[in-house]
């Protein structure tokens, strides 16, 4: 607690700060009773304001935008879709794997190992009209995309998946 003095003459006067004068008031300070009421006057409740009004004191706290993390643990044996990949998708890059290397030419037909590429399973979206036949060697694929890839003249070599414990 600090106490200010103030020299009077011969007599030294002790001063209250301005926070001990007006506690025990209604208001303490803050004017009429309707003025501090709600989160309105706060901005808002909770993080309200944190990538607008309140960007400072959000930075401050050391909170990111967006989702982070894999989210609560019932999720975190979710499925991953970043290795499946559609037929279409494939015969538009079909192109630029024979480029690089990934994918080679065999007579009238286009082979590609779709492990080497990072995909586990190929799905059925997507067409392969005027496309090269297609041999496909992959872990998994659906119904749909072996009918698309043998209708084209294509053909699928499975491979079996090693099993993880």
């Amino acid at each position: 607690m600090q106490i200010g003095y103030i020299t009077l003459g011969l007599v030294r006067v002790e001063m209250k700060k301005r926070v001990k004068k007006i506690r025990g008031t209604r208001t303490c300070g803050g004017g009429s009773h309707k003025k501090r009421r709600g989160k309105g006057s706060k901005g808002g409740s909770g993080n309200a304001g944190a990538y607008a009004h309140h960007f400072v004191r959000s930075l401050k706290q050391g909170m990111k935008k967006g989702k982070q993390g894999s989210g609560s643990a019932r999720h975190s044996n979710s499925k991953t879709y970043d290795a499946i990949m559609n037929v279409g998708e494939l015969a538009e890059k079909l192109e630029e794997l024979i480029k690089t290397g990934k994918a080679e030419e065999r007579g009238d037909a286009v082979f590609l190992d779709a492990t080497q590429l990072g995909i586990r399973k190929i799905l059925g979206r997507g067409e392969l009209r005027g496309k090269p036949k297609l041999i496909v060697r992959v872990n998994e694929i659906s119904g749909i995309a072996k009918e698309k890839i043998e209708e084209a003249g294509g053909r699928i070599e499975m491979i079996e998946m090693p099993i993880e414990e």
